[in-house]
């Protein structure tokens, strides 16, 4: 599985992260952009809502932010600074993650990150997900003036013809 040129590895198969969640029914959604954005600068993994029924038949918004353990404190403070959440859950995890990597593909318009998932090791290494980087294919995408998904197959074309 040597497609191109390594960045990065990270070997795991359990990790353990911290859920936090909380319910919020009176902030502006504007903010919600700018909470994910910072979040995720201060190492929150991944940042997502979804729209709830509250009390009094309101609707809500969860807010769920996963973060590694050592980040509980800088995620929370930022929650509780950028929003009107009262109280926040926490929930310790285990999770089951894929070996990642990321490989660079040279192709027509130029370098490109792309996101490798696999399991096993060595010779019974099984490759299960590979992702053209999307910043990478939407600044190529805008530069010439070409859609999305066309640069996300010349790129997983490069990646899969690469001996």
């Amino acid at each position: 599985m040597d497609r191109g040129k390594s960045d990065r590895k990270k070997n795991s198969n359990v990790d353990v992260v911290a859920v936090l969640e909380t319910q919020i029914d009176d902030l502006s959604p504007q903010v919600f952009g700018y909470l994910f954005e910072v979040l995720l600068n201060v190492g929150a993994l991944d940042v997502f809502t979804q729209s709830v029924m509250m009390k009094k038949s309101r609707p809500g918004i969860l807010l769920t932010v996963i973060c590694p353990i050592d980040k509980i404190n800088v995620c929370e403070t930022i929650i509780f600074r950028e929003t009107t959440t009262l109280g926040i859950r926490q929930t310790i995890q285990k999770r089951s993650i894929l070996d990642r990597e990321i490989k660079t593909v040279n192709t027509q318009y130029g370098e490109v990150r792309v996101k490798i998932a696999s399991q096993g090791t060595g010779e019974n290494t099984n490759l299960i997900n590979v992702q053209p980087e999307y910043e990478d294919c939407a600044t190529i995408a805008r530069k010439f003036n070409e859609p999305l998904t066309t640069i996300q197959k010349i790129v997983l074309d490069a990646f899969y013809s690469i001996d």
